[in-house]
Formats: structure tokens, C-alpha cells, sequence
């Protein structure tokens, strides 16, 4: 027989329903994939990621940079190359320097920087809104040094991570010692190692037309006067410490940290005569210190202005004494740019258009460029054929594109650097260049010093 059907439900009666939770109603049910496990540089281990970065920030911070930025996982591994004291030179832009557009509009106006690396000849242009109402009065291990306007308080910025660290303002000193608004206006200041701290910075700031030389640590309230008689022609920043020539006295002296007792690091040979028909510039040259001398050659009355001049290169030796200068007579691949503002050295072999074993010369001239071979003891004036006036009147319109030697004396050149103008072109401005010299008097107007508040 057949099995009986269930009986069915009394008309009337409802069904008893699950005794189990019904799941809620999902249109759109998705399994999850399984998780693919990562591939490529990104799954590099921890430890080597470590190393590689250690590796590209002792090359390069703006390389280190870069690495941070390729995923979560490198920049974990990479401490922030945000230095809030921007003490440690290994976070610093060192090889890199600013380029001049050429345009006659000041980088601080533009807001804006062209950053060349010297051993790469990498070049990036890179915004800096922290620019506006400053002006760059100098430049240390690619650090910008920032006046405010209207302030006259110092700033030192980080161009690449944004980092700014505030110094105290110039007026108290200002109404005191300098009371010269055009002394302000060509000040230089450099950046070093501070006495006080190693984990903080100072400034120190000097000024063309003044004996007066400043000192600041960052954080303090206040500047303290290294001198009120120390005319310098020309400094250099070395191993976190500022040097200056001392021209009365032919005599390179440590200029910060101060030394009351003994400043005097090296004095010039006596050979070179009287000290007011010489030039002196000191430069850093592959971890050295150089002194180069150019000195005017009065003999040979019918041999060419810029021909007459003779330079002479030492090495300036920290270990051996005060007195101690070592003669040089070949720099190898490096090539010398040298300049009152700012001296630079570069190598030939990474940047093969530079001439090397020479060195890059401003001479008071309309065409103001002398390159000087060490080899050949030859002289040549590469930027004859791209001179833009003849003193009086305009000659022929700008040469473009620029040679990176141009370049690169313009960096060494700051007022010129800083205006917006190539050196080559306007080391000197013809008074007929009326909307020139109008433009320059409107960007130097806008600097103004407050009274010291009683």
C-alpha cells in the first residue's frame, strides 16, 4: 500500500513558522574575494626598506623624499625628513642651488624656485608660497634665508619639506648700530651650527655697507653683536662654522663662533702687494677650504685689461697653524665660480659642459666674465657675443637659452640672482633702462623698518 499523504492544515489555521531566524532579504549578495598578497617593491621587507632609505638619504633628501612617497609601506620604514630645527645637514638640500630665470622678476615676488642638483643636473621648480612679503637675503647648504618686509624678522625655510625656523626681528639692533636703510637692503646671512645648542641653529648676518656683524640662536629673544669693526669681503660657510677675509689686514679670520682671544685662521703671502689691488674669495672645494687670490698685473701696459690679472689658489689647512697656506696648482676635474656674494664648485666629469681645472671670474668690465685655465694659465671671455648693452644703450636683445656657466655665476652673484637678472647681462645697468631701474627703486621701497616701541 501506498504511504499516506500528511493531513493537511485546518482551514483557518496558520502555519507555524521556522523555528530558526530567517536571514535578512540582500538583493545584491557579494562573496568576498580572498586577498591577493602583495607583490612587487612594495612587499620589500621591512629590514631592506630600512637600508635602502638610509642609503638614498645619504645620497640625496629630496630622493629620500620621493621614496617616502611611493607607498605606506616605505614610508613606514623611513623616519620624516621634517626636521623641526633644521640642525642635521643630512636633511638639508646640500647639492642643490637656485637658478635665475632671467625674467627681472624676483623669485620672492614669484613665490616660486628653480632648484638645480650640481651633481646630477636634475632641475625642479618648486612653489614656495612661504616667499610672499620676504626677501631671500642668502642661501646655506640650500636653506633659504628670508627677511620679512615689514617685520624685518629672520626666517631660515626648508624648500623642499616646508619647514621654517624664526628668528628675533633687526629693528632694536638696527636703531642702535646700522640707522643705513640701504645697509638692509644688501644684507647677507649664512646659517650655522649654534654655540649654545648642536641640536639648533644660529644666524649670522653682516652687512656691505657696515662693520657690524649679528648673531642669533634660534628661539632667543634677541641679537647679540659679534663686532662693530669687521669689514668682510667675502665668507664662506665651513663644516657649520662662518669665515670671512678680512681685507685691511689680508687675514682669514673665524667670523662665528666668535674667538676673542685669536680669529685669525690664515694670512695671504705678502708677494701679492698692496691688498686694495686684490681680490680674495673663499670657497669650498671637495670637503677643502680654498682661498683664491686674483690679483691685477700691473706690467705689459699693451696686453688687454682682462688679461692682466693673475690668480693664485691655496688650501687652507684648520690643522696646521694660523699662518699655513698650501699652494694649488691644479684643481683636477673641479672648476671654480667665485664671487664678493658667493663662491661655488662644481666637477666636470658631472657636469661636462663646465671647463675643468679652471676657474669663473667677475672682473669690473662691461663684459664682466673671465674664464682662467690652470692648465694653460690662459684667459677667455665666454659671454662676449651675448652682452645686451654697451653701458649706454641697449645692443642686441637677451641670448637664450643660457649656458649653465651663466647660471651658475648668477647664483654666485646675489643681487643680480635675487632681482631676477643673469649677471652676464646686467652687472651693469645703463641709466637709459628707466623701467628697469623704476621696477628695482618699487621692489626695494617695499623693505620698511619700524621704530623701536618706547
Amino acid at each position: 500500500m501506498g504511504r499516506k499523504a500528511p493531513p493537511l492544515a485546518p482551514t483557518g489555521r496558520k502555519r507555524k513558522g521556522p523555528s530558526f531566524p530567517l536571514p535578512p532579504p540582500c538583493k545584491h549578495r557579494r562573496i568576498p574575494a580572498p586577498a591577493q598578497p602583495t607583490t612587487g617593491w612594495a612587499s620589500l621587507p621591512n629590514d631592506i626598506a630600512r637600508q635602502v632609505a638610509a642609503l638614498v638619504l645619504k645620497y640625496d633628501v629630496v630622493d629620500y623624499i620621493a621614496f617616502r612617497g611611493v607607498c605606506s609601506g616605505w614610508r613606514a620604514c623611513a623616519p620624516t625628513p621634517r626636521d623641526p630645527t633644521l640642525s642635521s645637514r643630512s636633511l638639508r638640500p646640500v647639492d642643490w642651488i637656485p637658478l635665475c630665470d632671467g625674467d627681472a622678476v624676483r623669485p620672492d615676488d614669484a613665490c616660486q624656485i628653480t632648484f638645480f642638483h650640481c651633481k646630477t643636473a636634475r632641475s625642479l621648480r618648486v612653489r614656495l608660497p612661504e616667499l610672499q612679503r620676504h626677501r631671500i637675503i642668502g642661501f646655506t647648504d640650500g636653506l633659504v634665508i628670508l627677511l620679512h618686509k615689514r617685520r624685518t624678522t629672520i626666517h631660515v625655510l626648508h624648500p623642499f619639506t616646508g619647514v621654517v625656523v624664526d628668528f628675533p626681528s633687526l629693528v632694536p639692533v638696527y636703531q642702535q648700530l646700522i640707522r643705513n636703510r640701504n645697509c638692509v637692503l644688501r644684507m647677507t646671512a649664512a646659517v650655522c651650527t649654534s654655540v649654545s645648542s648642536t641640536t639648533s641653529i644660529a644666524v649670522v648676518a653682516w652687512f656691505l655697507w657696515s662693520s657690524v656683524v649679528l648673531s642669533a640662536d634660534a628661539g632667543h629673544p634677541s641679537w647679540q653683536v659679534i663686532s662693530n669693526d669687521m669689514d668682510l669681503a667675502n665668507t664662506l660657510t665651513f663644516q657649520g662654522q662662518l669665515y670671512g677675509f678680512f681685507k685691511s689686514e689680508k687675514q682669514i679670520v673665524q667670523v662665528y663662533p666668535p674667538k676673542p682671544l685669536s680669529p685669525v685662521v690664515a694670512r695671504v703671502p705678502q708677494k701679492f702687494g698692496n691688498p686694495f689691488f686684490c681680490s680674495h674669495y673663499l670657497v669650498e672645494s671637495d670637503g677643502h677650504m680654498l682661498l683664491v687670490v686674483k690679483s691685477s698685473n700691473l706690467v705689459g701696459r699693451d696686453v688687454e685689461e682682462w688679461r692682466r690679472y693673475v690668480v693664485a689658489i691655496f688650501k687652507v689647512d684648520l690643522s696646521l697653524g694660523p699662518w699655513e697656506l698650501i699652494p694649488v696648482s691644479s684643481l683636477g676635474d673641479r672648476a671654480l665660480f667665485v664671487s664678493m656674494d658667493r663662491c661655488l664648485s662644481v666637477s666636470s666629469r658631472d657636469l661636462p659642459s663646465i671647463s675643468s681645472n679652471s676657474t669663473y671670474l667677475t672682473v669690473p668690465l662691461p663684459n664682466p666674465v673671465v674664464l682662467h685655465s690652470l692648465s694653460s694659465q690662459s684667459f677667455e671671455r665666454p659671454t662676449t657675443l651675448c652682452q645686451v648693452h654697451n653701458v649706454k644703450e641697449r645692443i642686441r636683445p637677451s641670448v637664450r637659452p643660457f649656458t649653465l656657466a651663466d647660471h651658475l655665476l648668477t647664483y654666485c652673484n646675489h643681487r643680480e640672482w635675487a632681482t631676477g637678472l643673469m649677471f652676464h647681462e646686467y652687472y651693469a645697468i645703463p641709466k637709459s633702462f628707466e623701467e628697469l631701474w623704476k621696477r628695482i627703486r618699487t621692489q626695494d621701497s617695499e623693505v620698511r623698518i619700524s621704530r623701536v616701541k618706547d
